[in-house]
């Protein structure tokens, strides 16, 4: 602060870590005055402005809140907030420019506290609500931290184990002891105030911030493999508001799109695919790092970059700012002669842009064609704005980018000019904050916990991570394949939107789920037309879809590198099934039953009259479906797939009570519900299975499991002719059923399909492995579901199918989730509430869930033993063989599992 440094040593803090911090804390008496009866107007002046810049503040205290809050009087403005801990932490005050408000007394617990250890917990606990982890914190003591004369310091509760990775300081005499991990700088409150104005200036100068490299919430990388180049890329996507950004370095061109926009196509028929928009990421850094360390802060949204072996390295990072819909921020810096930062966008791979200034900003607009829009086109446009700093040896670059887009119009800059003007006004370090608290009430809302198994845990924590990244619009969402990661299928929708990746965003983003379901509602008239066009009633809803809702299958494609054709946008039909049981489950997971009787209704009518006109009465009166393809996409033109007949059941069954329940039967009813009833579902009872299709028992029985370990593409391995032939699958279309529609298929019958399926599968599909662990573990299995779930679980981090380059596996990500709730958790809605019944592997203690069912914030905690719950509002809850009961705050239920 001019005026306010003070005349110390450039050197004074050289010993501390070139970091700028996101969080201090500090010993009042020790530290901020040494004499008590002078007020702390210097101390007041370094907390207010490091709350102005963003900074979080918590200040320790052995005396009483007149003490410090009298001297102190700061009443900081934010975005950083300040913690009075007072009374050796029995006593927390959290600071506003209203003034101190009690937190906690020791009695009544919001944040619960008693004595020095549990005042840094508390302080931890209340960062981690800003997503600000310990690796984020500067700790600065008195002169006591260590051991003088075998006693135990003052200060020395205060470096509990959580806080392990915290830059601890010491300025005062500290007589002897000093602890490895404190560094002591002596100096005492004129070298807090030194500390305190380096933090200041970093702030000042827009040095990168650091990111808290905690192993349960990081995923790094070090060196520059360029075999895993692209791979990384796609890993590290990161997305807020229907826009997403692949992780690729700064300084190299992007050999892919690197940013996306969510329902936003350029070409026409089957040739259309997500429109590439301007790259905001651009940097240009001479020489290049030859070897960095990247890491993707799941905790906060963050991806950060660091250059190893230099002198004065690069760093960077960058977010997609999930307050802010649209907006993205970077911050970069290098030394002086090294890094330039170039135009702030730049033209996507093999694109043409339109680039201009408007208000002082660049900005940049990819256009496109839009089929489905009535002025023929699309686009999406950026505006961004930067700043070069100079700072001695280091140069910095700020840049912060809004984005527009339209699928029907070319974007005017006008249009995301609004958007960098709030964002600018904010500040970096203001919309950074944000950013944090944001992710933070995500976790709060949606996590894992996997203490004996902390390579799952993060493993999920990165498909919660990448759903909300990808899936994250919510107006209509059109959620392709590889979501907004890559180019991969086009950025085509497909049915595991539907029956895979919206029933997880209904427990995580609830309003995410929603708009999954309007961007079919909007395209029922192409359903209709589909229909219409093949000479049936109702909606056939398209195998692959994407801008207006007409078919954009491709008619052909490669395998191993033959051309063959693609007869799935002509006889994959279940979609349509799938886009209602979507629109069913959303309701019931939420709650909003209201739904199907109102908008969402036409979405169970018109595809339950599509079936009722598809299916062919036998001259037995028995009902078939011909001439389709089942999720096993091995065997083609089959007649009776269990899984597209049994769906088909469900759709005319549910359609049927929906209708009838609003308005009484009719002649269409009774006609549903006959052809529901005469369905063909291949059902043996002296074996209790379903034959996936009619006459798949008499095909080869090759089983996968005797020849090669899965998962494998078993039509390249064996061709399609000897996979066609035999009972190889894909994926189980019969376990499907179990997984959709339980209440379709004979009770008992889940386990013998698994055992005779299971050898039989190649897991040649991502969407297998995850969905197959969670139906062990409703069989009680949970070992052998562990197995499938880390497959599941490395599929893109380990990149086990060689395509993740080209995007990450939206329905791999999702059953992750759906295996861990309804699998390992055993979750389900069942009467207009929670039903439980969870199953544990044998190294797995516990597990604990977060997420949200029927309008409320449930947290559930099972052990071997017992079942916890929480809920933040009343919820009726069923624990497998207990009496049902509404639960409102706490409640632990005795279950023992097997």
């Amino acid at each position: 602060m001019p005026g306010e440094r003070l005349d110390m040593s450039p050197t004074a803090t050289a010993s501390l870590p070139d970091r700028t911090f996101e969080a201090v804390a500090f010993d009042w008496e020790r530290t901020a005055v040494g004499d008590p009866r002078v007020r702390a107007a210097a101390v007041r002046r370094r907390v207010e402005a490091l709350c102005r810049a963003g900074v979080d503040v918590a200040v320790i205290s052995g005396t009483d809140l007149a003490d410090v809050d009298g001297r102190l009087r700061a009443r900081p403005g934010g975005p950083g907030r300040l913690m009075l801990c007072v009374r050796d932490g029995s006593e927390l005050h959290d600071v506003d420019a209203t003034g101190a408000r009690l937190v906690s007394d020791g009695r009544h617990v919001e944040i619960g506290s008693t004595d020095l250890a549990d005042a840094m917990r508390a302080i931890l606990a209340w960062l981690a609500q800003r997503a600000i982890g310990p690796g984020l914190v500067l700790l600065v003591l008195g002169d006591t931290s260590g051991s003088p004369g075998g006693a135990i310091g003052s200060d020395s509760p205060l470096l509990i184990p959580e806080a392990a990775r915290m830059c601890v300081v010491s300025v005062g005499a500290e007589p002897s002891g000093v602890p490895a991990e404190v560094r002591h700088l002596g100096g005492g409150p004129a070298m807090l105030c030194e500390i305190l104005d380096e933090q200041l200036r970093r702030r000042s100068e827009r040095r990168v911030p650091a990111v808290d490299d905690d192993p349960a919430w990081t995923i790094r990388e070090i060196g520059r493999d360029p075999l895993r180049h692209r791979v990384s890329e796609t890993l590290f996507t990161l997305g807020a508001a229907g826009f997403a950004t692949r992780g690729s370095v700064e300084e190299a061109p992007a050999g892919l799109p690197p940013v996306l926009a969510s329902g936003v196509y350029t070409g026409t028929g089957s040739g259309q695919h997500l429109l590439p928009a301007p790259d905001w990421t651009g940097l240009s850094i001479d020489p290049a790092p030859a070897e960095d360390r990247r890491v993707l802060d799941l905790r906060s949204g963050l991806l950060w970059r660091e250059e190893t072996g230099a002198g004065q390295p690069l760093r960077t990072v960058r977010f997609a700012s999930a307050t802010h819909p649209g907006v993205v921020a970077l911050r970069a810096e290098a030394g002086i002669d090294r890094l330039r930062p170039g135009p702030p966008l730049r033209p996507p791979p093999n694109g043409g842009m339109d680039h201009g200034q408007v208000d002082g900003s660049r900005w940049a607009r990819v256009p496109g064609n839009a089929p489905a829009g009535d002025h023929g086109s699309a686009g999406v446009v950026a505006v961004a704005a930067q700043h070069r700093g100079r700072h001695g040896t280091i140069g910095t670059v700020e840049r912060v980018a809004a984005y527009a887009a339209d699928p029907d119009a070319r974007p005017a800059p006008d249009a995301a000019v609004a958007a960098l003007d709030a964002a600018r006004a904010c500040g970096f370090d203001r919309l950074l904050a944000e950013h944090r608290t944001a992710w933070a009430a995500r976790w709060d809302a949606a996590d894992v916990s996997i203490p004996a198994d902390p390579a799952a845990e993060l493993a999920v924590r990165f498909a919660l991570f990448q759903l909300w990244c990808n899936v994250d619009r919510r107006d209509e969402a059109a959620v392709g394949a590889r979501g907004l990661s890559g180019p991969g299928y086009a950025g085509h929708v497909f049915w595991d939107a539907d029956a895979h990746v919206l029933p997880a965003m209904a427990s995580i983003s609830p309003d995410v789920a929603r708009a999954m379901v309007e961007y079919r509602l909007r395209r029922l008239a192409a359903a209709r037309a589909n229909a219409g066009a093949a000479g049936h009633a109702g909606a056939r809803f398209p195998w692959e879809s994407a801008a207006d809702g007409s078919d954009v299958t491709p008619a052909s494609g490669y395998l191993g590198g033959e051309i063959v054709p693609i007869l799935t946008g002509r006889m994959e039909e279940h979609v349509t099934a799938d886009v209602a049981w979507a629109a069913c489950h959303y309701a019931t997971w939420t709650g909003d039953l209201g739904f199907l009787t109102g908008r969402g209704r036409p979405l169970l009518v018109e595809t339950a009259r599509y079936w009722a006109s598809r299916c062919r009465l036998d001259s037995q009166g028995r009902a078939h479906i011909d001439d389709v393809i089942g999720p096993d996409e091995y065997h083609e033109a089959v007649t009776d797939d269990a899984y597209t007949n049994v769906m088909a059941r469900w759709n005319l069954r549910r359609a049927a009570d929906l209708v009838e329940g609003a308005s009484g039967p009719s002649e269409e009813i009774r006609r549903w519900r006959d052809i529901a009833d005469r369905l063909v579902d291949g059902y043996h009872p002296p074996t209790a299975r379903y034959e996936q299709f009619a006459g798949y028992f008499q095909l080869e029985p090759l089983l996968v499991a005797d020849v090669v370990a899965t998962p494998v593409a078993a039509d390249v391995l064996f061709g399609r002719d000897r996979v066609a032939a035999s009972q190889v699958i894909k994926q189980p279309d019969v376990l499907m059923l179990h997984h959709l529609v339980p209440d379709e298929v004979v009770p008992g019958s889940l386990g013998p399909n698994l055992d005779f399926y299971g050898p039989r599968t190649a897991h040649g599909s991502s969407l297998s492995p995850a969905i197959t662990a969670a139906l062990l573990a409703r069989a009680g299995r949970a070992d052998e579901a562990l197995r499938l779930l880390r497959i599941a679980l490395e599929l893109d981090l380990d990149d086990l199918s060689g395509s993740t380059a080209a995007g990450l596996h939206m329905a791999t990500l999702a059953g992750v989730w759906q295996a861990m709730l309804t699998g390992f958790a055993g979750v389900r809605v069942r009467n207009g509430g929670l039903w439980v019944d969870p199953v544990l592997p044998a190294s797995w203690p516990s597990l604990g869930l977060r997420f949200r069912c029927l309008g409320r914030s449930v947290r559930l905690d099972v052990t071997h033993e017992a079942v916890e719950i929480r809920a933040d509002g009343p919820l009726r809850v069923e624990v497998a063989g207990q009496t049902p009961q509404t639960v409102t705050g706490d409640r632990r239920l005795a279950h023992r599992i097997g």
